[in-house]
């Protein structure tokens, strides 16, 4: 198959065209370079340019104050769940998580694992299907952290905003909606986020610390675990994904110069699920939303239908078709689409187009 067909997979996943174009044109040697950036030194001007570059557009697009550092890491965000804690949590210390999904119960596991953490405020018992309500968030006077996801991507929740003003570091897990909108570093401490949704493809993770709390980190971390040593040698301690950090590069640019910044690609997104919100919305109950309307994310779509040989029905015809990746994860059942920024809004038309009628024919 050479044809590209619609990719509504929750990561890695779809990745702009003129992104996937010019690293085709660039792959078998970097302009200037006479090599492939698969295969050039970490440790070379050209790629200390690239990095440069990457952590440059990128400061430009979230407005990235001086006072922060900016770190391509490996280990995706599960590892920074651990790092996380490591690195921020003292012993005398506990840390407070707010559970909306799998990834926040993931975090959570991990920091008990490393000291006391616990939920302040969990959706659990509604299947997460919504946020919790400011008044159902407990906080631990002795915390030194408040971590939450800002999109769960299974269960299709998002914050539009920071859940509280605390006095704590906020950290927060952005994996799936991490520049799919505009957001004021300066409210976080910590922001993690796996790139291969918005940013990138699988194989980096993208770390902006504020500088202070590089200080928290104890002695005597693993070298490779320790934010300070990470940061003092400018994300190459170690072998760095050099070619997953060359193409963030170019989608940042992308974001920048061909969308017009995050404010432009908001809009986009916001275009995007409406049309296919509405369409779930308009359909008496056929298909049925998993999130609360107030709850629901611009980048994962979660939905049911009657019943379940009807969900399989409907995965089997739109895969015949050319959208893959709709199935929704075993959590929630039903179906998934994401439709991450470079989604193309054409794509959930199609979509669209395709849910009236699989419904007119099964209704």
């Amino acid at each position: 198959m050479t044809e590209r067909i619609f990719n509504f997979s929750a990561g890695p996943a779809v990745l702009p065209e003129p992104v996937l174009q010019q690293a085709q044109r660039e792959l078998f040697a970097l302009p200037g370079v006479g090599m492939s950036v698969l295969e050039i030194s970490h440790r070379s001007p050209s790629f200390e340019h690239i990095i440069d570059e990457a952590e440059a557009v990128l400061r430009k697009l979230l407005g990235i104050p001086e006072n922060y550092r900016v770190l391509f890491l490996q280990g995706g965000a599960s590892l920074q769940f651990t790092m996380v804690p490591m690195n921020l949590l003292a012993k005398d210390r506990s840390a407070d998580y707010i559970l909306t999904g799998s990834w926040g119960q993931g975090a959570l596991k991990e920091a008990k694992k490393i000291g006391t953490a616990h939920a302040a405020g969990s959706t659990a018992e509604t299947n997460f299907n919504r946020l919790p309500k400011p008044e159902e968030i407990k906080l631990d006077p002795n915390a030194a952290y408040l971590h939450f996801t800002s999109n769960e991507t299974i269960f299709g929740v998002e914050f539009q905003e920071e859940p509280l003003a605390v006095d704590v570091p906020l950290v927060c897990d952005m994996s799936s909606n991490f520049i799919s909108k505009p957001i004021d570093v300066t409210k976080y401490g910590l922001i993690y986020a796996g790139a291969q949704k918005n940013a990138g493809p699988a194989g980096v993770t993208i770390v902006i610390i504020r500088e202070d709390l590089l200080e928290r980190a104890p002695e005597g971390l693993p070298s490779m675990l320790d934010y300070r040593n990470l940061a003092k040698s400018g994300s190459m301690y170690n072998t760095p994904p050099c070619f997953a950090i060359y193409l963030c590069g170019l989608v940042f640019k992308w974001l920048l110069n061909d969308i017009g910044g995050l404010e432009k690609i908001q809009v986009n997104n916001k275009e995007k699920a409406k049309i296919l919100y509405d369409a779930i919305d308009d359909s008496d109950g056929y298909y049925r939303g998993h999130a609360e309307k107030d709850c629901r994310s611009l980048m994962n779509v979660t939905f049911r239908l009657p019943n379940e040989e009807l969900e399989k029905k409907f995965i089997k015809e739109a895969t015949a078709v050319g959208f893959d990746g709709l199935k929704g994860h075993r959590s929630v059942g039903g179906l998934r689409a994401s439709i991450y920024n470079a989604f193309p809004k054409p794509g959930v038309v199609e979509l669209v187009d395709f849910m009236r009628e699989f419904e007119r024919k099964q209704g």
